[in-house]
Order: structure tokens, then sequence, then C-alpha cells
């Protein structure tokens, strides 16, 4: 009996193809990340969850983003949403559902669902955001975003080619650990027979681990300074043109539009209810 391989989590990679979701400006993702995650943190209710969702979904067909690049959801979060569910129905409160003699209480646990839904729409939103944006529009569109705060001396080229940098490290780094963990993997264990010696060992490999760690980081950081002195400088991370474009105001016109009415049903029509 063959066990299915779990699909691991890839982010900061933009998936291979084109689309009208993968050309739009980087900074026209971040804002509308930044509108939803606004209006999911005043208004977490299922109205707003909706309208978010329909354009997430809408989004990603519209991407075509492939089933195999979701990864798998581990079964211990499985366990952890279901214990959370348990406990969070004891919590009780409207409405109730009446089984003979028995009242159960779901005020808790429609609580908790909406909770564990906003976290959920939020990550698909971040994960869509990731496999449609190339790592290197991301800086110029914050410097051009930020531009405005410039007027209080406040360094924004300086936080976008960080910002630039450190998306580009990540990936690259969290191959070379899986890597280091791989090859320890591979390594003979001993045979330990006291408790004491596996507790020593055990911290001996945590020492040499992130020692090879900093290591492998103070490589790729020096590989990579020498990239960018050879391409110009930093300079050239944040200065690049980037802007706006038709579609772009489409999409910000739609996402203002459904941020709008939400807030304006939950703060009239549905407060009431």
């Amino acid at each position: 009996m063959s066990t299915r391989q779990a699909r691991p989590v890839v982010l900061l990679r933009p998936v291979p193809g084109t689309s009208t979701i993968h050309e739009l400006w980087a900074g026209t993702k971040i804002l509308v990340v930044l509108g939803f995650s606004a209006l999911l943190a005043f208004y977490p209710d299922w109205v707003p969850l909706a309208l978010v969702t329909i354009l997430i979904v809408i989004a990603i067909r519209m991407a075509r983003i492939p089933r195999g690049v979701v990864p798998s959801v581990p079964i211990w979060l499985w366990i952890l949403l279901l214990l959370g569910c348990v406990t969070a129905t004891l919590g009780e409160g409207a409405p109730e559902v009446h089984l003979g003699s028995y009242t159960i209480a779901l005020g808790g646990l429609l609580k908790f669902v909406r909770v564990t839904v906003v976290a959920i729409v939020l990550l698909a939103l971040g994960m869509l955001v990731s496999w449609t944006t190339n790592v290197a529009d991301v800086a110029p569109a914050v410097a051009k975003l930020g531009r405005p705060f410039k007027v209080f001396r406040i360094p924004v080229d300086d936080w976008a080619v960080s910002l630039a940098l450190a998306l580009r490290a990540f990936p690259m780094l969290l191959d070379e650990f899986r890597l280091l963990y791989a090859a320890r993997r591979l390594r003979p264990r001993p045979v330990l027979t006291s408790r004491r010696a596996r507790r020593r060992r055990w911290a001996i490999e945590i020492v040499d681990l992130m020692a090879a760690g900093i290591t492998v980081a103070l490589r790729r950081a020096d590989e990579m300074g020498d990239a960018i002195t050879a391409r110009g400088g930093t300079g050239l991370i944040s200065a690049a043109p980037s802007g706006p474009r038709r579609a772009d105001w489409v999409v910000l016109t739609i996402c203002g539009l459904v941020i709008v009415v939400s807030a304006v049903l939950q703060a009239t029509v549905l407060a009431g209810i």
C-alpha cells in the first residue's frame, strides 16, 4: 500500500505561466492585501468573509493556480482544529440547539469557525500574491508606494531594498537548511545507552546545525553581495520603473467597492440584526 507523499509549502516563487493576475503591478497586490486585512480585522463577519472569498476564488481561477502547489495539511493540524472546535463549543452562547432534554449552545463554536475561516482566507490571499508576483517587482513597488513618506525623512528606499533582499534570501536559505537536515539524517547514529549521553548528543547536534546554518547564510550573503555589486549596487533594486496600469485601477476599484460595501453593511444594516 503506497502512502501519499505530502506536498511542501512553496512560497515566494511565482507559478510558471502568465495571466491577468500575474501581470498586475506588485503595488496593487500589496494594497489589496492591506485593504482586505484591515477589513477583516475590523469586521470579521460572514458577509465580508463571503465577498472577499468570492474575489479570491475568482482571482485563483484567473491566475490558473494548479492544485499541486497547494501544500498538504498535516494530521496534527486537523487534530488541533478538532480540539479547538470541542473546547470552543464549551464556551456556550447563542444560538442554541435543543435535542430532547439537552441544549447545545453553538455560539463559541461559530466564533471559532469564523476566526479560522478569516485565517484561511488571509492565508490564501497571501499565497496567491506569492504565487503570482516576482520578488524583483516588490522593492520598486514598495519604494513607489512609500514615496510620500520621504517628506518625513523616512528611508523608504533602504527599507524596500532590505525587504527585497530578505524575500530573495528566504527561499535560498530554506533550501539550504533542508539540505543540511537531509545530510544530518544520512549520518549514522551512534548507539547511546544513557539518557545523559543522549541529551548531550542532542545538544551537540543542535550546535553543529546552527554553526552550519550560519556558515551557509554568510556564504550566501557574500555571493549575493558580489552579484549586487556587479549589477550596479543596491540603488538599482528600488529604482526600477514600476507603476499601475489600467487593469490595476480596475482591480483597485473593485476591491475598494467591496471594502466600502462590506463596511457600510456591517455598520448599518447588519449591526441591527
